[in-house]
């Protein structure tokens, strides 16, 4: 199946401010790249781009002052497959992790293992260790936390989801992260494109979704404690420790956010018949 994925982004600026943008289909998926991931700027403004220490690909621009959009808009081949589930995988002891995974095992800016590690050991210890555990600890989350777009708000952190028990995708991904961790179980951050492929309606507004990874079994395997269903389309953009690693928009100057779109829709392939 393919996917066409993209946003619009609308700030006003009152002053030259320079941005980083994460917006990039993740390079683990370049080979599914139909239609690459342009970035447009309207105006038009000087565009460069890097990686940074997770892999991540980043686009720096300055905004002039006024009114900027940026877009893209892509398309990519999925499997069509739910994500896949590896109930036997794993989970390692600390002194047997790769070295790769263990900043993933630390307290974060917004995962204060030290805050919710007492919380932890008290409602999974007596938990299977890996899969059954992490699952254990996906349900608690999924259901210990009431979704509203009203309730989101950057600085919030794992801590205070716990102790509020409403937010949005990126609470319920910090407050499952903190946990594994505090569990001993590397977690990671993931942020990018999810859309509705496979869910009967009504639909939500589209945003840029949050999800996480964990170590287990000697690999990565993706959970979702914001829907706890595997879930058809899921496009990577970036990983890390958490959200301040992986902003869509980081800026540096005053601005006003003037409009936010995104897409994710599976569209019909078209084939081209051979002589």
């Amino acid at each position: 199946m393919q996917i066409r994925v993209g946003f619009e982004i609308i700030y006003h600026c009152p002053q030259e401010t320079p941005m980083i943008l994460m917006v990039h289909v993740h390079y683990s998926r370049a080979h599914d790249i139909v239609v690459p991931d342009h970035l447009t700027t309207d105006p038009s403004v000087a565009v460069t781009a890097h990686r940074d220490v997770f892999g991540n690909w980043c686009t720096r621009i300055v905004a002039p002052p006024g009114r900027i959009r940026v877009s893209s808009n892509a398309v990519v081949r999925d499997t069509g497959e739910p994500d896949m589930l590896t109930p036997g995988a794993q989970q390692h002891p600390v002194r047997d992790l790769p070295e790769e995974t263990l900043v993933f095992l630390l307290g974060s800016r917004y995962c204060e293992t030290d805050l919710l590690s007492q919380a932890a050991w008290q409602l999974f210890s007596q938990t299977p260790p890996g899969w059954t555990r992490v699952q254990a600890i996906c349900d608690y989350v999924h259901n210990h936390i009431a979704f509203n777009y009203a309730d989101a708000r950057p600085t919030k952190t794992a801590w205070e989801a716990f102790q509020e028990r409403k937010g949005v995708c990126r609470d319920f991904a910090h407050l499952a992260i903190a946990f594994c961790r505090c569990m001993n179980i590397p977690a990671r951050y993931c942020t990018g494109y999810l859309g509705d492929i496979g869910i009967p309606p009504p639909y939500g507004v589209m945003d840029f979704a949050a999800w996480i990874e964990v170590y287990l079994g000697g690999a990565w395997h993706t959970f979702d404690p914001r829907n706890n269903v595997p879930r058809i389309g899921r496009v990577l953009i970036a990983r890390g420790r958490d959200a301040a690693d992986v902003a869509i928009a980081t800026t540096f100057g005053p601005n006003t956010l003037e409009s936010f779109k995104v897409w994710t829709d599976e569209i019909q392939e078209s084939f081209t018949a051979g002589n």
